[in-house]
């Protein structure tokens, strides 16, 4: 149009702003909420990433580094926080917000994990306080899982009465190690279970350096004292030894002796308890949005996701809308351990939570936040980063893997696809079929997951030639009907133990046999005869030992190996004979053989294969 003057294009410069100030952002932020941290306008944002080759929406996440480079360009350096601390951050400055508002800090109950070596009686002890039976529903009476329970003291005669308990109830076998250690981290104290009559054991030891690595106090409950060969003495000294002196002997540690399955002492023990905990001061705010951390995670085939939460601080309400590592969801339902439904969860309680999008993993934080499309923009954006890290990983090892093949040519692999009914057995198996891989087998784990036996891990099975198992699983009709068709081999367990020799045998099977021989004697071939349709027959005189027809033979010339094979025929004069003795002459035929000269020596013997020892 005539007379018409464009206005001028928005010109960013290419030269990044003095430093001038900090900012802190979180993983994951978003264009807008970087640009607004900035107090800058959005689309000098986009098209500086414009610039960088990056086409980013105003809601798209920036992984951290990018961020940062962002904010340096317009003159401001990074602090970057995860999601979960920057949560925090909000909810207190909103609990502190307000000269009127005061925070409420309370006590809250203590947690307290059970630990000791396997069968010294954690579960029976745990089971004699909440007057239940959890052992009895344990496969072998061992604890596979971790179990969280709220406990109320109702003795009136006990100073500590009315007052709650939260118990975090571990396995004790050595395979669990992780699960010990990941329980000894949530809780405020631990309390050492130790058999009267067996004393400290391998896993009563690590339950100690995990203690100490989580850097909290231990009660020593000495059990089975009713035994007649118990010697709680005896334990106190092995105790002592380690740095757990008892107080009567002039040291800082607390130890009852108890009887489970007589119930002796068990209120002196939650009165213990009750002492340390009044003395570590443990406080908690129930008024503001709670944290807190899985404690175990599985797919139910109703229920879709569930996860053991222990709250923290603060108070878990139904319909509250979290994130737990990759995952987001809303509380839909809330159930205790004894599987009632709760609209409000305080500090110190283990909930059973429904509503979350996905599975987390066990471990993971849990953090309630009130803008729900945050949350899933910080779940999304750590699924991305997970899904990249498998990306290159998968890469990368297909590469290396390259020179480790040609590197270890004479190992084996077995392929194993595995499924478990809880995050934490998932986990613990992974780490156990690592740990029985060695220079002769390799054990190679194609899938890991929770949940049921599907079709999918079938054909995944019979594709790469995998055995499938399943721990405390089974698979669906389905899957089982695919397997016998596709001959996959599915194994069933709920014993570590037994799965445990069962991949020792599936290893021995795979290696190759060693193949023993045994001599039997030796012939020297005195003349050669060519029968028509018969082929060459050795005129032999067995010269060491016997020679059977049945034997596998080498043929010597010069003692040279020149043909191994098996006897074709034996016969002494004219008849076929089962074996011929040292000093006797005979006639032999090789079995597809008949270049043999006189003065050849016919070696006779016997091999064997014997199933390789792989575990050594």
């Amino acid at each position: 149009m005539k007379g018409y003057t464009p206005p001028p294009r928005m010109v960013v410069s290419n030269e990044p702003m003095p430093i001038t100030r900090n900012i802190t952002i979180t993983e994951g932020i978003s264009v807008k909420d970087l640009a607004e941290k900035l107090d800058i306008r959005v689309k000098d944002v986009i098209s500086r990433l414009l610039g960088r080759g990056v086409f980013a929406t105003v809601n798209q996440t920036l992984d951290a580094e990018l961020a940062s480079e962002m904010a340096r360009f317009f003159g401001a350096e990074t602090n970057v926080i995860t999601f979960e601390e920057q949560a925090s951050k909000d909810i207190d400055a909103a609990a502190g917000a307000g000269e009127e508002s005061v925070v409420e800090v309370t006590p809250r109950p203590p947690v307290v994990t059970i630990m000791g070596h396997v069968d010294h009686g954690k579960t029976t002890l745990l089971d004699s306080i909440r007057e239940t039976s959890v052992a009895e529903g344990e496969a072998g009476g061992i604890t596979q899982h971790i179990g969280a329970y709220k406990v109320r003291i109702t003795d009136k005669e006990s100073p500590a009465f009315g007052r709650e308990i939260v118990f975090l109830d571990t396995p004790g076998h050595e395979a669990f190690t992780r699960m010990r250690s990941r329980g000894a981290k949530a809780t405020d104290i631990v309390v050492l279970v130790v058999a009267a009559d067996d004393g400290v054991m391998p896993q009563t030891i690590e339950a100690i350096d995990h203690a100490h690595a989580a850097e909290v106090p231990i009660i020593v409950a000495v059990n089975k004292v009713d035994k007649p060969d118990a010697l709680p003495d005896r334990v106190k000294k092995q105790l002592a030894d380690r740095g757990l002196v008892p107080e009567e002997w002039g040291g800082k540690t607390v130890f009852v002796d108890v009887s489970a399955k007589k119930k002796t002492n068990l209120n002196l023990l939650m009165e213990m308890i009750c002492l340390v905990a009044d003395l570590a001061e443990l406080k908690a705010t129930p008024e503001r949005a709670a944290t807190g951390v899985v404690l175990e995670a599985k797919l139910d085939r109703g229920r879709g996701p569930v996860a053991t939460v222990l709250v923290q601080n603060g108070t878990l309400v139904a319909g509250d809308n979290f994130v737990v590592g990759n995952v987001y969801g809303k509380v839909r339902a809330m159930f205790d351990d004894r599987g009632a439904a709760l609209q409000s969860a305080p500090p110190s309680t283990p909930v059973e939570i429904l509503g979350m999008e996905g599975l987390p993993q066990a471990g993971d934080q849990f953090v309630v936040v009130a803008d729900r499309d945050k949350a899933r923009g910080i779940s999304e954006y750590r699924e991305q980063k997970a899904r990249e890290a498998a990306l290159a990983k998968s890469s990368r090892v297909s590469l290396e893997g390259l020179a480790e093949q040609i590197k270890t040519a004479g190992t084996k692999e077995l392929n194993i696809i595995q499924k478990g009914d809880v995050q934490g057995s998932v986990e613990v198996l992974s780490d156990l079929l690592t740990r029985l891989s060695n220079d002769r087998v390799r054990l190679r784990l194609l899938r890991s997951g929770v949940g049921a036996i599907t079709e999918t891990d079938v054909l995944l099975a019979s594709a790469s030639n995998a055995i499938i198992i399943g721990f405390n699983v089974r698979p669906e009709r389905k899957a089982q009907e695919l397997a016998e068709q596709e001959e996959v081999d599915i194994r069933l367990h709920s014993i570590i133990y037994e799965l445990q020799d069962e991949i020792k045998r599936a290893m021995t099977g795979l290696l190759e046999p060693t193949i023993k021989e045994t001599y039997q004697g030796r012939a020297e071939v005195l003349e050669t005869f060519r029968i028509p349709k018969v082929g060459t027959i050795a005129g032999c005189r067995v010269t060491d030992g016997v020679i059977k027809n049945n034997s596998e033979v080498r043929l010597l010339r010069d003692n040279v190996v020149v043909f191994k094979g098996k006897v074709g025929s034996l016969r002494r004069f004219k008849d076929d004979a089962k074996e011929v003795t040292n000093g006797m002459e005979c006639g032999i035929s090789i079995a597809n053989y008949g270049d043999i000269k006189a003065r050849d020596v016919i070696e006779a013997f016997a091999t064997e294969k014997i199933a390789a020892e792989a575990m050594v």
